[in-house]
């Protein structure tokens, strides 16, 4: 390809199968994929890893897209995520009983976007555009274990442990909170995914920890089904083939 630059050519390949593999390929696998030689393979993607435009779970080594995409030209307008997630939202809201919130990455802040009220009669605050923890919150937690800035970032946890629970969200596909960011409420939250496999949001109800959770702690089945089922149907909304 005259005019073309090589190690360019070469990291839009990488990022190509990265986005195809939805997080399921190591250094030699991507290798073999696109026909280099792991030293290359693996000198391009550490320099991908440094400005986040990939990401490494460091408990299996293999890589996903990284947030760094996210703010290109190509970013998700705001606007537009809220409105291709409303209708989801208010679904959520009036199955669940619960209020819902819509959160994305706004620099290095975790921004409520959309929220719906829970479906009765009490008082409630409009929180659309209030600023969330990234560490004590569910919907904070999905963003930070799919961001590549949770690597080496202090939080309120011990090192060891927040790594590992950003590990276990990442794993299963959802975040919970029990208390931890305000006394006797709760929350469960799933990704949202753009049509590269990229998380551009998360998605999750808020209640009392006693209608979210059981005695156990474990998340109520109905509930969870419902949070993460809306978070697929945003994301297939937003075009991602993967649901």
């Amino acid at each position: 390809m005259p005019g073309s630059v090589q190690s360019i050519e070469r990291a839009a390949a990488i990022l190509q199968v990265v986005a195809a593999s939805g997080g399921r390929l190591g250094v030699t696998d991507i290798a073999e994929a696109v026909g280099l030689a792991k030293t290359t393979t693996h000198s391009l993607l550490r320099t991908l890893l440094l400005v986040g435009f990939v990401d490494q779970d460091r408990s299996t080594g293999r890589y996903a897209l990284g947030t760094g995409l996210l703010r290109l030209g190509s970013n998700l307008d705001v606007n537009e995520l809220r409105a291709r997630a409303s209708n989801w939202a208010d679904a959520l809201a009036a199955r669940s009983g619960h209020a819902v919130r819509l959160a994305t990455l706004v620099g290095e802040e975790v921004i409520v976007v959309h929220h719906v009220f829970r479906p009765d009669d009490s008082a409630q605050v409009l929180e659309v555009g209030v600023p969330l923890p990234r560490a004590t919150t569910a919907l904070g937690k999905v963003l930070f274990a799919h961001s590549h800035q949770h690597t080496g970032q202090r939080t309120t946890r011990s090192g060891a442990g927040a790594t590992a629970e950003l590990a276990e969200v990442r794993a299963r596909g959802w975040a919970t909170e029990r208390g931890e960011h305000e006394p006797g409420l709760g929350g469960i939250a799933a990704p949202v995914r753009g049509p590269g496999g990229l998380v551009v949001a998360s998605l999750g109800v808020s209640g009392p920890q006693s209608a979210l959770f059981d005695a156990r702690g474990v998340p109520r089945s109905p509930v969870l089904t419902m949070v993460t089922d809306a978070a697929h149907s945003v994301s297939r909304e937003l075009g991602h083939g993967g649901g």
